[in-house]
This record gives C-alpha cells, structure tokens and sequence, in this order.
C-alpha cells in the first residue's frame, strides 16, 4: 500500500509547509454545479447539429446567479455540459452569458466552468482558474477532450484521451480543479460499479493530483421523491441523500483517504430546472451548500477546494464546523480541515469537533435540530481495507459552548498513521439508511467534513493551532 508520506508529497503544492495566513478568511458557501440554458439540446437533422437553446434548463447564467444569492452562496461555477460541438457554443454564448452574470451580480463569485464529458465515464465538475484565459482554456479543453465534442470523426471515448486531457490541465500555468460529478449513479449494487470505477478515481488522481481532487459526496437533484439524486437503480442508492461511495464507513473515500490521497468531497444541487417549475431540483444553495474556508476572492476560494478546506451539508444543518487534531504534550499544535498533522506512532491526540446550527430558519422554512455527530478515524490496513475506528455524540453526550456543539476523543495514534472526519445528522442514524422512494429530504440532513490527516512519519510541517 502506499505510504501516506509519498502520496502526501506528491499532492501537496510546495505553499504547504509554510503556515497560511488566515486573515479575512470565512466560511463561504457555494455550488459547483449549475445548469442553465447553454446546457442545450441537439437537432440532429443537421450537420453539424444545430444547438437548441434551453434544452435542459429554461434559466439564464444570470437567473442562476441571482438565485445563489438568494439562497446565501458566495461563489458558484457554472457548469453547462456538452455535445457535438459545444465548445463553439462555449464561446460564443455561455461565455458572453457568464459575463453579463457576472455584471449582473457583482457580488458573487462566479467561476468559468462546464459539465465535462469524461472520456470513458460519465461528467465531472471542471473549474476554470480566473485568469485571462479563462474563456479560451475551457474551449480548448472541451474541443480536444470532451467525449462528447467529436465532430470531426475523431474518437475521445476512451480512457488514455482522459489521462491526457489531465496531462494537458496539469501543465496549464494555473490549472483548473476537477471533481467527479455523481459517481455511484450508475452502479449496479452497493460496492458494485458503473462508468467510474476506484481504479479509475486513482488513475485520474495518480496522473494530476493538484487538478482532479475529489468527487460529490452528495449529487444533486434532491428534490424529485421517486430516485432521491436520480439513482435509478433501487439496488445502488443514495444514503441519506449521500453517494454510496461517501457514505459507507471503510468504503470507497476512506480507502483512498487510507492510501494518503489527499481527495475530497462537496454538495452541489445540479440545478437543471427547479420544483417550483415542475423540475427535480432545487437552485443553487437552495437544499445543498459546499462551505469553503477562504476569503471572498476567487483565487482563494480556489484554493481552499483545491486544498480541502471545505464541508459538504444539506438542508442548512449546519453553517459553521471546526475539526481540529491537536498533539498532545510539551508543544501544542494542532492541524484542520485538509491538512496534516506530524506525530510519532502511540502518541495520543486529542480531536475537536465543534459545529454550529444557523439561528435563521432553512429555505423549507424548519430549524432542523442536530441530533448526533460522529468522529470517524481510519488507518492502512494490511490487505488494502482501511482499519476503522468510530464515535457518536447525542445531544446528552456533546457539551454546548455558546452556539457551538462541541465533542472530543482521544486516541492514540496508528502506527501507519490516520485520517479524521466527522459527519452528523437530524436523524437518530448510526449510520445513513439507503434513500427509498417517497421519503423527505427536508427531514433527512447531513454534513460531511472533509479530513484532517495524523502523519508518523515526521517530515510534515504542523500548523500552529488557530
């Protein structure tokens, strides 16, 4: 198995081990995947075929925006997806739309992005660094290596032309991040996959570590009640509205957070066309938040999803979380949310978890009550299982410190190191129940952190505590 030291230096930029500055940073909520009217449809009857303007969403980049705002998000990509020929509807159209978005609401960050057609999959969450090619990056990327952009004969459903298209993102003088959009959707039963595949999620990883970082912990389309996130298959669910590959405990995430890899997981609602106009969705921020810990600046925004600093809720359970491992002993220091903390083996490290509830009630209207959190710590294990260790607090067991729900553990450290995360519900769950039709996603929220990582190697930095 590789060391959690190897894939650690291979992953992390060279700013890692000088300590960040958090001035001015916040939580910043947002959503990274958003349709709107440039996610066309196709007349066929041509050639090439003619898009259809609205195709899968009647909204505009602007209307998108202003619901965002609405809804409380600070930033937000739009992510139209493709077809024969979309990387001309890229630039002449989606393009000029994003400009008039983002004159039209100034206040939001609004990222340059699109629904990728992965070569041999299915759709990943592509995000454009605002830089002045921003326009041109995104055109270049989807006209050479979107599979669904072939109009000129050449074949790109195949997965040697996505390791390049990573490649290519990889060199980019400010590369773009990616992160798998719905992964499990097409699986055939718990822990028995579709078009993306674990060995794929660690190709793709393996190949550009710093651009492709992580997945949706949980997709959007909360709101039909017949296929809560549009897993069909009623023996591949979603799990409390969570993606199996998040939500099961020593699955898929926690292998590869096992293995080292610094991947992560948000929440994004896949906006196409809303309930209140007869679709199966609801509009950005509007049931689905990924908060980041950043300032309001896109390059730092960027940053904190590249690098982890995010949680992933529904539902506005909470609104503020804090996850901290602290070394005990004679030199106090501590590590959060996607970074790492340097310990000797056997040491003993105490974990924090702190989260607060939005006093202003959800967009359903409820204050949805926290009913548990849990700590979940994994650890390399001997036969490419991750060894699993957890802990749930109830409202009886948790201290409360103001506002803040707060629980702490401590353990001693693995001897091939640990990751830690925490999630928490409204529900009385050990653990989330596979999505049925019918149910209620307002009276079925949860929040995911994403890790911290405990390192016995020695060689990492360690944060002072905040």
């Amino acid at each position: 198995m590789r060391s959690f030291l190897l894939l650690a230096l291979l992953a992390a930029p060279p700013s890692v081990l000088a300590v960040e500055d958090d001035t001015g940073r916040a939580w910043q909520p947002g959503d990274h995947h958003v349709h709107s009217e440039w996610s066309v449809d196709w007349d066929r009857t041509t050639s090439p075929p003619t898009p259809i303007r609205g195709g899968d969403s009647p909204y505009t980049r602007s209307d998108n925006a202003r619901q965002a705002a609405k809804f409380g998000l600070t930033w937000m990509v739009h992510t139209d997806h493709g077809g024969p020929g979309h990387s001309v509807v890229t630039r002449d159209h989606a393009w000029p739309a994003l400009e008039q978005a983002r004159r039209d609401v100034p206040a939001l960050i609004q990222f340059n992005g699109a629904e990728f057609d992965v070569p041999a999959a299915e759709h990943a969450s592509l995000i454009i660094a605002p830089t002045p090619r921003e326009r041109d990056e995104l055109v270049e990327i989807e006209r050479r290596f979107g599979r669904s952009e072939p109009v000129d004969g050449v074949p790109r459903d195949d997965g040697q032309t996505m390791l390049d298209a990573l490649a290519h993102m990889r060199a980019l003088p400010a590369p773009p991040l990616v992160f798998v959009n719905h992964p499990s959707r097409t699986a055939t039963g718990v822990g028995q996959w579709g078009e993306v595949e674990p060995a794929e999620l660690r190709a793709w990883h393996d190949t550009a570590p710093r651009v492709l970082v992580g997945m949706e912990g949980a997709p959007g389309h909360q709101a039909i009640r017949s296929e809560r996130g549009l897993y069909r298959n009623a023996a591949a669910p979603t799990f409390g509205g969570f993606d199996q590959m998040t939500a099961q405990v020593g699955g898929v995430w926690d292998t590869l957070l096992a293995e080292g890899r610094r991947f992560w997981i948000t929440a994004t609602s896949d906006s196409h066309v809303n309930l209140r106009d007869g679709g199966r969705d609801y509009d950005p921020g509007e049931y689905s938040k990924t908060y980041v810990w950043a300032r309001h600046d896109a390059d730092d925004i960027l940053d904190g999803l590249r690098n982890g600093r995010m949680f992933a809720v529904t539902g506005d359970l909470v609104d503020r979380l804090d996850l901290k491992v602290h070394a005990t002993g004679k030199h106090p220091r501590a590590a959060t949310l996607g970074e790492t903390l340097g310990v000797d083996a056997g040491d003993t490290v105490r974990i924090e978890l702190r989260v607060h509830q939005p006093t202003q009630p959800n967009t359903h209207g409820d204050h949805p009550v926290l009913a548990q959190m849990e700590v979940i710590v994994g650890s390399p294990g001997d036969d490419g299982a991750p060894v699993m260790q957890t802990r749930r607090w109830t409202a009886k067991q948790w201290r409360r410190d103001g506002d803040w729900r707060v629980a702490t553990w401590e353990l001693p450290v693995p001897a091939r190191g640990a990751f830690v995360r925490a999630r928490g519900s409204n529900t009385g769950e050990a653990a989330p129940l596979a999505d049925v039709p019918g149910e209620d996603p307002w009276q079925d929220l949860w929040f995911y952190s994403n890790p911290v990582f405990i390192d016995t190697a020695g060689t990492h930095a360690q944060r002072p505590a905040r």
